[in-house]
């Protein structure tokens, strides 16, 4: 029975320990999601980017995030494998200094955590606050884990079967390295794997010299978890966490081998046990990024030739293919789900188009306008064949409900097509405006534009996910990020016209291209949420008016 609950206790302690680095990564990201892409792209030298990795791996407190948000933008075609391989080989870095952040004994800040983020997460309802709150509550949660996690170690330190385990493992450091591997390969964070070990070794469980031999296989096992969840990609978004857990396996491997037949590993004890072991985490992940960042263009060429790129012989794209299965109709889930699926397909061709739109500002690139526009015809074509089907659908043979939601999906992708022409006429116009009349932005109203493309860009994947899921907490996200995107345009428009009315030429010059933007992202930006009002209405979540009811009536006298 003792062991039974040592066993609840100890996955207690490690699943909240996993839930809580979650939580605190999914509110960073809600928060300032948008501005990834920018800050992973503007790097210029592979130094750079290698700071950027430290600092995004700080912000999203799990290595493995920045490697997926890396592997994604380079399979688009947006980042250059030596500038990728040096974004995670920082981002290693930098879980490895959050390690340090989290080791200090902080448990009088829990409840203080605990009160003001529950307070702003449930008490407010400005989309920054609400994650503020949850990024607070989330390390309350992180230092609670390891409170638990200390505790249910604590009695069982002296137990007749911990030291043999634990001496084992520091005689067979090789199991140990392996042990390690596979505990944050499942854990799935080397942030939670790490601070295990940490803890572990601070309490006096393991001695030392296994707790090292478990870090530094921790580090090979957190290097295979983006290669495993980045296997369903093209090859140019693979190439940079294979390579870049080649670099880790093998200074990991070699960092094991050395330090434990080369000598004694207790000569690294500078001071406490666990204080040392995060200095040598610290260390390792230091070393590497040196030794790795020259390496990183001759490790281009070298994954290059390992998985070239494949040549597909067909010039087609697949998503210009419509998915509706007309032989669905009479099945109303299988229908409602066929459509799901084309208004997915429809949705990326929409993005696709929006992609370049924020570049054509800049280069005014005509070729590139040309494109935009042939892409509106495949829109145009997915909204013909939707309503089509729709209009093939037996509707009296489908509940009032399947009814209603065949209706809003055929609404919703005629808000679609409304955004691909709102994409290849107001976008395009403006564009072409700015190019043909060579007109210049202020520094402050471009960089308000790009926060502004960067937040639709955001809504674009929120949107898909909802229209997917139908989750309630996800589509009242999307209604918020509308709401602030409306309020972020407000407040640009005003801040706009204090730059007119302050004198400034470059302003004046180039009011109508601002205005016109910040109007048509807006616009196309709330044809992007409109999936969510179904899902809103659905559960009660949506007033009938936003007008003040108890007016008085007088006032209609």
């Amino acid at each position: 029975m003792a062991i039974l609950t040592f066993l609840l206790n100890l996955s207690g302690a490690i699943m909240l320990l996993l839930f809580a680095v979650r939580m605190v990564r999914t509110g960073i990201e809600r928060s300032v999601g948008a501005s990834f892409q920018r800050w992973l792209t503007e790097s210029t030298s592979l130094i750079g980017s290698g700071a950027t990795g430290i600092m995004l791996a700080l912000i999203l407190q799990s290595s493995a995030a920045v490697a997926l948000l890396t592997s994604g933008f380079a399979a688009a075609g947006y980042l250059a494998f030596p500038a990728g391989l040096a974004v995670v080989l920082g981002g290693d870095l930098g879980s490895a200094l959050i390690i340090q952040v989290l080791s200090f004994r902080l448990d009088w800040l829990i409840p203080l955590l605990l009160t003001v983020g529950g307070f702003l997460f449930v008490k407010t309802e400005g989309r920054r606050w609400r994650q503020a709150g949850r990024i607070l509550m989330g390390i309350a949660f992180i230092l609670i884990s390891l409170q638990l996690l200390r505790q249910t170690m604590e009695p069982i330190k002296d137990s007749a079967f911990l030291p043999a385990i634990a001496q084992y493992l520091a005689r067979d450091f090789i199991t140990a390295f392996l042990v390690g591997a596979a505990l944050a390969f499942i854990m799935h964070s080397s942030v939670a794997a790490v601070l295990m070990c940490v803890t572990l070794v601070h309490i006096d469980a393991i001695p030392f010299a296994a707790g090292l031999s478990l870090v530094l296989g921790a580090n090979l096992g957190s290097a295979a978890i983006p290669v495993y969840l980045t296997r369903g990609m093209d090859l140019e978004g693979r190439r940079i966490p294979i390579a870049n857990m080649m670099l880790r396996g093998t200074w990991a491997l070699a960092a094991l081998l050395v330090i434990n037949l080369g000598f004694d590993p207790s000569h690294l004890l500078i001071v406490s046990p666990g204080q040392s072991l995060i200095y040598a985490h610290i260390a390792f992940n230091l070393s590497l990024l040196i030794v790795a960042l020259p390496l990183c263009r001759p490790l281009g060429y070298l994954m290059l030739a390992m998985l070239p790129s494949r040549v597909h012989a067909a010039p087609d794209r697949h998503d210009e293919i419509s998915v509706l299965d007309h032989g669905a109709l009479e099945a109303p889930q299988m229908a409602i789900a066929s459509l799901k699926r084309e208004l997915l397909r429809m949705m990326g061709l929409v993005e696709r188009m929006f992609e370049p739109i924020q570049s054509l500002y800049d280069s005014g690139d005509k070729v590139g306008m040309r494109a935009v526009k042939l892409q509106d015809k495949a829109v145009n074509a997915a909204l013909l064949d939707i309503r089509r089907y729709v209009a093939a659908i037996p509707i009296e043979a489908y509940s009032k409900g399947e009814a209603k939601t065949v209706r809003s999906l055929m609404e919703y992708a005629i808000r679609l097509e409304a955004a691909g022409d709102l994409l290849a006429g107001q976008f395009l116009r403006t564009a072409a405006e700015k190019s043909d009349q060579q007109i210049t932005l202020s520094a402050e109203g471009w960089a308000e534009l790009v926060h502004m493309f960067e937040a639709v860009r955001a809504n674009f994947r929120l949107a898909g996910n909802v229209l997917i899921s139908d989750d309630l907490e996800s589509a009242r996200l999307l209604v918020m990020e509308k709401t602030e995107i409306k309020q972020e345009e407000r407040r640009s428009r005003k801040r706009h016209l204090q730059r007119l009315s302050d004198g400034r030429a470059d302003s004046f010059q180039s009011s109508d291209v601002h205005l016109e933007t910040l109007r048509a992202l807006r616009d196309l930006n709330g044809h992007i949420s409109a999936v969510a009002y179904p899902i809103l209405y659905r559960n009660g979540q949506l007033l009938e008016t936003r007008l003040i009811r108890n007016i008085q009536d007088e006032a209609e006298d």
